[in-house]
Formats: structure tokens, C-alpha cells, sequence
């Protein structure tokens, strides 16, 4: 019997939906984003699907998903209504921060309100020093007394958080005893077990952050479970998380910090396994969708992640110096740079008159002037249909239908008829400055961060990575672009790709060059026991389960840390010699320099990873779609630019192309994604399926 995998990806303009057969037979659904009601997209989205291909949900093996609902949540501020329990003398570590600017210079910046206000931030007099010395007792009246007064404001959730319980957490856990007592039912995040790490703000604040949306997230999936099993789909479910890894819907309730950022996910892992599979060492994936731009960098087969990262921060460009923005989350997550550039992205035109790229965006509804849904501000979308780059009759398979004319009119009316110029030059103006806003992620994760983009390959994806990539490219001096099978659903695609994973860390700071080698060995040994002991729950044991350590490692003296794979064996002298190179390796890329022999290396925390490797190989190398290739339209005029003006295009299917290079301009058009290849590059189609573009 032929089962399938699910991937499904929510996006602010569609929802991606890719059913992988055990066959290689995939089938792939774009369904507009229910904004309202997230579950409900996904649901009948698959409902359609089985409508079309004559699948049922026994057929389902297990859905794996990646979600924006805790960041939506986050961003609208409409997450619980959360009480924080903290040491006497702390309360006000949600306001003060770290005195991180996201913006040098502004003085009209102001930080965003804390996630818990100051009546529902309550303290207990007890203290332990950072040894875990217990210096003044926890008083267990006073600490009942402060449950009783968050529970009599109506709190939705409670979190507790105590200085220095990272080496000592006999206090935190005293006052959850005291809350379940007291309110069995009610959610809880407590820091000594969500991160048992140093640094107060950070811990604070993740741990506020985890119960914020505690109770959203758990909502949400109860609704979703609902959904699928009253569609007669009781298939396991699987969240994609920040770090790339899959965990339980179970887990996810339990951690949603774990799953803020797993939307973009997805398609960097995706893109992290076909790399491997193309033996390009060095990529940097480029995800463009409806409402933002993400960029990621994967060298020698391997994600860069980031130890902590702002979420509720608005559109970041990832730069390590300019932080602070948002709330502080300190859970490892892709190494990802964004910017507010999408298909949906408004064209708009500021007081001093010149031509703007969002960051706000037309969305699912109204959506682009050119879905004739009632949008009346041009695009980024409308652009690239008056340019000829995007079919102008119809998107999505005909599914969607497109009014072209309703878009030059309005388009010429608002954006090239104020600025004193033709239609064609204020579109390509549009398009040319929609693709330097994205070229500003990519410098993000390669220039700033000590890397050549000119030794990379650009993996481009989203349903309108394609159509910018080859231009961005140009401008950074890359030679080599490729776009991936299913490009516009590869973040629900690359989620098939992705391992289950469960991260642990704690704080465990030694100077490498005096540490008791043997109590690190078993610090380490006994947290890969507990990664084990969580695997083998979930069905994972012997060669199915994989651990892997990380240690996160700064000069003595320095405020941040550098993370480091460490490979198996003990851990003796030898390896400590291998994790100081390691760290001034990594020193040097990321900021430039690195220090002498002489200056010391210190051990900040230690960290294991917990992998359950499915059964088989996972995703067969030849995926073959079940939806027909309809037969391309005629050659149409794009505009490239003024070096070139507009050209007879030839619109082809990916089938069309082969291993024999064809010259450009093309444009590949298909169900999810369109692909334009400008004059001078040439296009071939690899074993797998993927386009390559020579430029």
C-alpha cells in the first residue's frame, strides 16, 4: 500500500500543501491562507486534494507542519494573559532589558511594552548565589500568597522565574508544586525547566515568552487535531521548530517557544538536504513569498544557527549588532535574515516622491490589484505582470484569474503618472527596488558575517524566489542559481526533508584550559541520556536515534558565545585543543579576527541534540508529480530593463528544459512558481528536477 507524508506551510497570502507518496508521487495543493482560522485552510485544503487524486486520509501517514500562529501572536499582542513570579529585586527585568539598540542613533525608539504588565509581576523574598548556595530560604506563605494574588486577577497561564535557578532549582520548583495545588489545570513555564542557562534577561524573558503563547498554540492544535480527525485523517502530527528540527504536537504545546519561528524552516532544510545531495558545499537559500523575503546560508552541508534571536520585532535584517527590537528568545533557530519584501508588498510613492517597496502588504484579501479581490495599491506582483514576467491571465493553474488591465490603469494612475515616466520604466523601478531591499538579507547572512556571496550558489524558492533571483544574483557577482521541484511549495516540500530533534542546554561555565575533563564527560553524558530516554518515547532507539553535542564557547571575559559542533569520543585533551581551533575558526568568520594561543577559552554552556532518523531514506531522489504540465501559452514580451527593453519571451514548462543549455530570456511557468532567466544566462535541468541557471 502506497502512504503518504504531508507537508504543509501557512504563508500570509496562501497556504502550501505537498502529499509525498512512498512511490515518489507528490501532490501538491495552493489554497488561500484562512486568516481567521488557520486549521481551517489546511483541512479543506486536503479535503480537495483527496477530491482530486482519489486518496483518503487513511492514506496519511503523519502531516508535519510549520506555523506562524505563535508569532502571529506575538506581533498582534494577543497572546494569554500571563502573571510572572520572580526574586525580590528583579521585577522589572522584562522592562530593563539588556540595553540592546535596535537602531544606532534614534532617539525616538522605544521599547516595546513587556509581555507582562507590572501589577501581574509579582516577587518572593528568597535568594541563592551563584553557586547555587541558598542564602536567604524561600518563604512558602509568601510564595502562596503570590499564586493566589495572580490567580485572583484571572491569569492565563503563570511563569516563574528566580535568579540563579539555572544551578539551583529548588525554590522554582517549589512554587510550581504550590501552583498545581492550587490550579491543577492551569499552564505553567518554569525556567529550570524550559532554560537552565545564565543571563537573566534572557532566561526571563523566554520563559515569559513560552507562556504567553502557551495557550494559543495549544488551541490551535487542539483544533487542528479536531479538524483532521473529523475529516477522517488521524495521521500523527508533526511541528516544524525554529532550529529545523520536528517535534510532537505534544511537545509543541508543552514548548512553544520551540515553534516561534518554524514557518521559514522549512525550505532551508529542504534546501540544506538537496545541496548535499547536488555536492554544492556552499548556499545561500532565498525564500521569497507573498509578504517578506528570508534568507539563510548553509556551508559544507551544515544550517547556521543562531543561540538566541527577537521575535515581535517587526522585519529584521538579521545584523548580530543591531538587536533588541522584539522579545528575547534564547532557544537555537536558523540563522535567518528577512526583509519586508514580498509579492504583496505595497508600491507606493512617499511625500518627497520617491518610489517605495513596503513593508506592508496586500495580503490574502484584498490581495494584488491584479486578483481582482478589491485591492486598489499596486504590488510588487502587479509590477511583474505589467512587466511580462508573470502570466497575465491567470495564477496557481488557472485556479486563480487574473485582471491585467485593471492593474496597468490603476498602476499607471498612482505610481508611473506622478512620477513623470512610462509605465514599463516605473514597473521595473518598482521590481529593481523590491530585489536591493532582498539583496540587503543576503548581505545580511554573507558579507556581514565574513562570507563571499560570489563563492555561493543562490537555492531560490517561494513563489517569487525564482522570478528575482537570477537579477539578484547579477548584482552580487553569483554565477549559479538553482530553483528546486515544487519551488513555490518547497517550504511545505523541505519539511519532509526535516528529522525530529529535541535541544538541551545548560549553563556549564569552565575555562577549557582548568576544567575536570571528567566532570564535563558526565554533564554532557547525562544530558545525551535524557535526549535518549525522550527519543525512545517517541519510538526512536538504536540506529534510529542519534545524539549530537554542541558547545557554545566565548573568550574569557566576552559577554556573547560562538556555538561549535564537537564530534564523538571523550572528551580529553585532544578535544579540547580541537574545540579552542574550532572557536577561533568560527571567531574569525563571524567577526573578522580571532585572538592568540595565549588568550583563554571559556566553556559557557553545553548543549546536546536529540535526532529521530525515520525509517528508509526519507525522500526518494526522483519525485514525480501527479498534476499534468498544461501546454505553455505563446511567447510573450517582457521588459528587461533599458540595456535590453522588451524581448519576445518563449514560456516554457520545466519539462521543456534538459541537460542542453538553452539562452535566456525564458520564463518557466508552473503551478506554484514562475522562473524568468534573463538574456545572457543559460538554463539546464539536472536528475532531480532542479533548473540550474549559469550565469
Amino acid at each position: 500500500m502506497i502512504t503518504y507524508r504531508v507537508g504543509v506551510d501557512i504563508g500570509g497570502t496562501f497556504t502550501d500543501i505537498v502529499l509525498l507518496g512512498s512511490d515518489g508521487t507528490i501532490h501538491t495543493k495552493k489554497i488561500s491562507s484562512s486568516v481567521g482560522d488557520y486549521a481551517q485552510a489546511i483541512v479543506e485544503g486536503l479535503s480537495e486534494v483527496f477530491q482530486e487524486s482519489g486518496l483518503d486520509g487513511g492514506a496519511i501517514e503523519e502531516i508535519r507542519h510549520g506555523t506562524t500562529v505563535a508569532s502571529n501572536a506575538i506581533l498582534e499582542h494577543k497572546g494569554a494573559r500571563v502573571g510572572l513570579i520572580t526574586t525580590k529585586g528583579f521585577r522589572d527585568v522584562l522592562e530593563i532589558r539588556t540595553l540592546r539598540m535596535p537602531r544606532l542613533y534614534d532617539m525616538t525608539w522605544t521599547k516595546p511594552e513587556p509581555l507582562v504588565e507590572r501589577y501581574l509581576r509579582k516577587v518572593v523574598d528568597e535568594r541563592v548565589d551563584a553557586n547555587g548556595k541558598v542564602e536567604r530560604a524561600l518563604d512558602h506563605e509568601d510564595a502562596e500568597a503570590q499564586v493566589n494574588a495572580l490567580l485572583a486577577e484571572g491569569v492565563e497561564t503563570i511563569a516563574v522565574c528566580l535568579l540563579n535557578s539555572f544551578v539551583n532549582s529548588d525554590h522554582e520548583l517549589a512554587i510550581k508544586n504550590i501552583i498545581r495545588k492550587k490550579a491543577p489545570n492551569l499552564p505553567i513555564s518554569i525556567s529550570c525547566e524550559i532554560l537552565p542557562e545564565i543571563k537573566e534577561y534572557e532566561r526571563t524573558s523566554t520563559t515569559v515568552v513560552n507562556a504567553y503563547v502557551m495557550p494559543i498554540v495549544a488551541g490551535y492544535l487542539q483544533a487542528l487535531r479536531k479538524g483532521l480527525d473529523a475529516a477522517g485523517i488521524p495521521a500523527r502530527l508533526l511541528l516544524m521548530q525554529s532550529n529545523g528540527g520536528l517535534t510532537t504536537d505534544i511537545a509543541a504545546a508543552e514548548r512553544p517557544m520551540n515553534i516561534i519561528e518554524s514557518g521559514p524552516a522549512g525550505g532551508v532544510v529542504g534546501a540544506q538536504a538537496l545541496a548535499r545531495a547536488k555536492n554544492l558545499s556552499k548556499i545561500i537559500t532565498f525564500d521569497m513569498g507573498g509578504t517578506t523575503a528570508k534568507t539563510a546560508i548553509v556551508e559544507e552541508g551544515e544550517l547556521a544557527r543562531a543561540l538566541e534571536y527577537s521575535v515581535g520585532a517587526g522585519i529584521m535584517i538579521g545584523s548580530r549588532l543591531l538587536t533588541g527590537a522584539g522579545y528575547t528568545l534564547k532557544v537555537p533557530a536558523i540563522d535567518l535574515a528577512e526583509v519586508g519584501a514580498g509579492g504583496g508588498s505595497h508600491v507606493w510613492i512617499d511625500r518627497g516622491g520617491a518610489l517605495k517597496i513596503g513593508p506592508e502588504s496586500a495580503g490574502a484579501l484584498p490581495g494584488p490589484i491584479c486578483y481582482d479581490k478589491g485591492g486598489k495599491v499596486p504590488t510588487v506582483t502587479d509590477a511583474n505582470v505589467i512587466l511580462g514576467y508573470i502570466n497575465p491571465d491567470h495564477l496557481v493553474g488557472g485556479a486563480l484569474k487574473l485582471n491585467s488591465t485593471n492593474t496597468k490603469r490603476i498602476f499607471s494612475e498612482t505610481i508611473a503618472t506622478p512620477l513623470g515616466m512610462g509605465i514599463d520604466k516605473a514597473a521595473y523601478g518598482a521590481h529593481q527596488i523590491a530585489a536591493s531591499n532582498m539583496i540587503r538579507s543576503i548581505k545580511a547572512v554573507s558579507t556581514e558575517r565574513g562570507r563571499d556571496p560570489r563563492e555561493f550558489s543562490l537555492f531560490a524558492f517561494g513563489g517569487n524566489g525564482p522570478l528575482f533571483a537570477c537579477g539578484m544574483a547579477i548584482t552580487l557577482g553569483m554565477s549559479r542559481v538553482v530553483v528546486p521541484p515544487s519551488a513555490g511549495l518547497f517550504s511545505s516540500f523541505g519539511l519532509l526533508y526535516a528529522d525530529v530533534e529535541h535541544h538541551y542546554s545548560r549553563t556549564f561555565r569552565r575555562l577549557l584550559r582548568e576544567a575536570d575533563l571528567a566532570e564535563v564527560q558526565g554533564a554532557w553524558g547525562l544530558m545525551a541520556d535524557q535526549a535518549i530516554a525522550e527519543l525512545a518515547s517517541e519510538g526512536f532507539t538504536g540506529s534510529h536515534a542519534r545524539i549530537r553535542r554542541v558547545a557554545a564557547l566565548h573568550y574569557r571575559g566576552q559577554s556573547y558565545e560562538l556555538p561549535v559542533s564537537m564530534p564523538d569520543g571523550n572528551i580529553d585533551q585532544k578535544m579540547v585543543e580541537y574545540l579552542e581551533e574550532a572557536f577561533g575558526l568560527e571567531h574569525e568568520k563571524t567577526y573578522g579576527h580571532r585572538a592568540g594561543p595565549e588568550e583563554p577559552v571559556e566553556l559557557v554552556s553545553i548543549q546536546v541534540i536529540g535526532q529521530g532518523l525515520r525509517e528508509g531514506a526519507g525522500v526518494p531522489e526522483q519525485v514525480r508529480s501527479s498534476r499534468s504540465e498544461p501546454t505553455p501559452p505563446p511567447p510573450r514580451m517582457a521588459y528587461f530593463g533599458s540595456q535590453h527593453g522588451w524581448l519576445k519571451t518563449p514560456i516554457l514548462r520545466r519539462s521543456d528544459l534538459s541537460s542542453t543549455p538553452q539562452a535566456g530570456p525564458l520564463i518557466v511557468e508552473e503551478y506554484d512558481a514562475t522562473c524568468v532567466i534573463p538574456p545572457g544566462a543559460k538554463a539546464t535541468l539536472d536528475a532531480g528536477g532542479n533548473i540550474v541557471i549559469e550565469l
